[in-house]
């Protein structure tokens, strides 16, 4: 029997919330509603979730709060699509930077959060057979860097952290998982790309470059990231996984 994918509305708005868990009901999704994130916590201890859209503006702990909590926990590889106000850039921003895999701002059209939905989804599975992304432990170390994949930041020698945003973070996830592998553009761009242009970045060659520098890379002789050309990328560093603490 074919998987029937189960989504969860979670927004205070309870008009939206239940017109759109209609529309997805109606295009064979399964469809839990929660009001706040208390009603979230608890659903999700009973329920196996494939994707949960999250509004950012909510009474108590907001989405951001939410999307924090939920990449810091064991619900952490669940995908996000955060809802948003039409003017919010910073929260778009703040989202996408939490972690979320895309959003969608409000007014929306139901069929376009279907759309996004299916897109995220498709992205998070799209992985080719022996290309599973490994469950890590909450560190992974190479060179002089550490990531922390619960808080999804880097540490440098030092210690001290580097903010990476959703894009660049899931980017050096799959580079991190697949480390002597050549990827080319097409499997990374499916891999990391949301939606939106203006915060994914259409070209895969610039968001390799963005990362690069949060690395503190030599452009002209990387030593974590390079190009093989006329093929793709490859990542060349060393990787040991652990848990944190260890």
């Amino acid at each position: 029997m074919d998987h029937i994918d189960h989504v969860m509305i979670v927004d205070d708005d309870r008009e939206i919330r239940e017109l759109a868990g209609s529309f997805l009901r109606k295009n064979g999704l399964t469809v839990t509603l929660a009001a706040d994130g208390r009603q979230m916590r608890s659903l999700l201890e009973s329920l196996s979730v494939d994707l949960i859209v999250l509004d950012i503006m909510m009474p108590g702990d907001d989405g951001l709060v939410l999307c924090r909590e939920l990449r810091s926990g064991k619900h952490r590889r669940i995908p996000i699509l955060m809802l948003t106000a039409r003017s919010d850039d910073m929260d778009r921003v703040l989202g996408l930077e939490m972690g979320a895999d895309d959003y969608l701002v409000k007014p929306f059209v139901a069929r376009e959060m279907l759309a996004r939905i299916k897109a995220i989804l498709r992205r998070t599975r799209m992985l080719p057979p022996n290309f599973q992304v490994t469950e890590p432990g909450r560190e992974i170390a190479f060179g002089n860097w550490r990531l922390d994949t619960t808080a999804r930041h880097l540490l440098d020698a030092d210690g001290t952290i580097v903010s990476l945003s959703g894009a660049e973070y899931r980017l050096l996830r799959v580079f991190l998982d697949h480390p002597q592998r050549v990827l080319n553009r097409d499997q990374l761009l499916n891999l990391t790309q949301g939606r939106d242009a203006d915060f994914f970045g259409r070209s895969i060659d610039l968001l390799v470059s963005r990362l690069r520098q949060r690395l503190r890379e030599d452009a002209r002789e990387p030593m974590y990231i390079k190009t093989v050309r006329s093929e793709g990328y490859v990542f060349s560093a060393a990787v040991d996984v652990s848990e944190s603490g260890q």
